[in-house]
């Protein structure tokens, strides 16, 4: 869990309060930072953050190199963190020619609101990169949050946040699929829930899998893993009828379910 006192003496000011930057912050006064200024990018006209110890940069990513520029006219924090998983420490470019060590500190995390309560970021993983100074900051931090953390250097930051959409944005977007034609076929709302449900019990037993250091693929379940070709048959034959567009869809996940089984149980 997150140590209160931790982080006492640290003193920050934090750009973009957002649903991110509203929770980063508010963690870290849990564990006695000290927040200065908060302000969105209206507010950068004027902000100072010298002689404090961060500057944290929770914008969008297509906003950062401009605030970056705007910030470095004027006398910053020693440490700049940025929150994007996509790019590296060299979007703040500007800050490190200004004298601010930069570095990143993107938790891999969902946040569909703010979530203030410090014990939603125990076990969070945190992507970090950047100068060393930045990094140790954000190392530190991390593990006053009993969070986990690790470097992701700049040329693996792309296909590293990819796999994060994949991991979070594909998973609700199977679901959405699978909710479309349960709708289509006029089941109750009551399946959506059961579907819910199944991909809560996957997850759990990819978790179990991980943490018995065995591939996630070692949970794969249904009848593609298993090899059932006459129910899988059976499958595509009505999803052609009901919903033609998805059968590209099908296929590709089928393949590669079969990828996944194939590296986490190899053919001996």
């Amino acid at each position: 869990m997150a140590a209160p006192l931790a982080l006492r003496g640290l003193s920050f000011s934090l750009v973009g309060p957002g649903r991110v930057g509203a929770s980063l912050a508010a963690w870290l006064t849990a564990c006695g930072a000290r927040l200065g200024s908060s302000v969105g990018r209206a507010g950068l006209e004027q902000l100072t953050t010298g002689g404090q110890d961060l500057l944290l940069l929770a914008v969008p990513d297509p906003a950062l190199p401009g605030v970056a520029a705007q910030l470095a006219h004027r006398p910053q924090a020693a440490v700049a963190l940025h929150t994007s998983g996509s790019l590296d420490a060299a979007v703040l470019a500007p800050l490190a020619a200004a004298g601010t060590a930069v570095g990143t500190l993107h938790p891999l995390k969902a946040f569909p609101h703010p979530l203030p309560d410090p014990e939603q970021v125990r076990g969070v993983f945190f992507a970090v990169d950047g100068d060393p100074e930045a990094r140790a900051l954000a190392f530190r931090i991390a593990s006053a949050w009993g969070a986990e953390a690790a470097q992701v250097p700049a040329a693996a930051r792309s296909l590293y946040h990819f796999a994060a959409t994949l991991a979070a944005g594909g998973v609700v977007t199977l679901l959405a699929a699978a909710e479309e034609i349960a709708g289509r076929l006029g089941l109750p709302a009551a399946v959506t829930r059961g579907y819910l449900e199944l991909c809560k019990g996957a997850v759990a037993a990819a978790a179990e899998a991980h943490a018995e250091g065995r591939p996630l693929g070692a949970a794969l379940t249904g009848p593609v893993a298993r090899g059932d070709h006459a129910t899988v048959a059976r499958h595509l034959e009505a999803l052609a009828a009901l919903a033609p567009e998805k059968l590209p869809l099908t296929r590709e996940l089928a393949q590669e379910t079969l990828r996944q089984r194939e590296r986490a149980v190899p053919r001996v």
